[in-house]
């Protein structure tokens, strides 16, 4: 762990890889650090946004002095449920991929439990993890220009569901009609770091509207 002042608002902790990430965050939500008002992960960063006048070298010391705990993340925080139909154009590559049939890929991320570890790229885009090896898979060799809001896609050792419509070179498994980013909902994101997320297989692209859209918490 490396712990640097950035400029004269925050702190910036390097740390060796994503479970530290994650570790470090769960542990900063259990132990607030008093003078530390935003917490921000990353790949293999956690950026400590302080307080004006929060003298940088106590922040420092105080998160030295944490003992995070790799894994406990995933059993704490909030949880989502995310209906997917799962007609996506990139199924069969994934299945191919991962040596896995179309049924084995969706049984495979419905069963797992994904953990939103960072967010980037755009607003409500969530870097979900889970700790099934077999879903991980490179990008696609060729970036879309257009990939629709709302499509659920893998990529790596993450998933993400695209809040808007933009370019993407993501592995496309399917798309849900919950919104992942609303202005009008608090907090906006439904996807923030450290949230627990379950896909559940909402049937066929015929199936009725009401099984793909909205996500439930719990």
């Amino acid at each position: 762990m490396r712990v640097l002042k950035c400029a004269d608002s925050g702190v910036l902790v390097e740390v060796g890889d994503l479970a530290e990430v994650m570790a470090l965050r769960s542990a900063l939500e259990a132990h607030p650090v008093p003078g530390v008002t935003d917490v921000v992960p990353a790949a293999r960063t956690v950026l400590l946004r302080i307080e004006p006048g929060t003298p940088p070298e106590g922040i420092a010391s105080a998160v030295r002095a944490l003992s995070p705990a790799p894994g406990a993340e995933r059993a704490a925080g909030d949880a989502v449920t995310i209906p997917v139909v799962y007609d996506g154009e990139d199924l069969d590559d994934v299945a191919e991929l991962t040596g896995l049939t179309r049924d084995g890929v969706i049984r495979a991320h419905t069963a797992a439990t994904w953990t939103v570890a960072f967010c980037g790229f755009a607003p409500g885009f969530g870097y979900m993890v889970c700790d099934d090896p077999r879903l991980h898979v490179p990008r696609r060799s060729e970036a879309r220009t257009r990939v629709p809001a709302g499509s659920v896609a893998l990529a790596g050792e993450f998933t993400g569901v695209y809040p808007r419509s933009s370019p993407g070179g993501w592995q496309l498994l399917g798309r849900t009609g919950a919104r992942v980013w609303d202005l009008d909902r608090e907090p906006p994101g439904l996807l923030r770091p450290g949230v627990r997320v379950r896909f559940t297989d909402a049937g066929s692209p015929d199936a009725g509207a009401d099984a793909r859209t909205g996500a439930t918490a719990s």
